[in-house]
């Protein structure tokens, strides 16, 4: 599975994987306006190998698969991409 990785310019240290490249519809509205401008930085393989500096590359997978996008906030943040964004995906 790719994945394509993008930072926010308005959050520090938060970035956003996508399914597909700069398939920004799949992101919720509010969090798109919490998320300022993305610039790509990454296309990366997630296979069930990889190893990620931050995350869990299965946790990542399944929300692509499932919401089409999956979010990396800073550690010192919660993660709401364990919680339904309200999507029937």
């Amino acid at each position: 599975m790719l994945a394509f990785v993008y930072k926010s310019l308005k959050k520090v240290d938060t970035y956003v994987y996508l399914a597909s490249r700069d398939a920004f519809d799949c992101l919720p509205e509010p969090l798109r306006a919490q998320l300022g401008g993305l610039q790509f930085v990454l296309e990366v393989a997630l296979t069930p190998e990889r190893r990620l500096a931050r995350g869990n590359v299965e946790v990542v997978r399944n929300n692509l698969a499932a919401r089409g996008f999956h979010v990396q906030f800073p550690p010192s943040m919660a993660d709401p991409m364990s919680e339904d964004w309200g999507t029937d995906a």
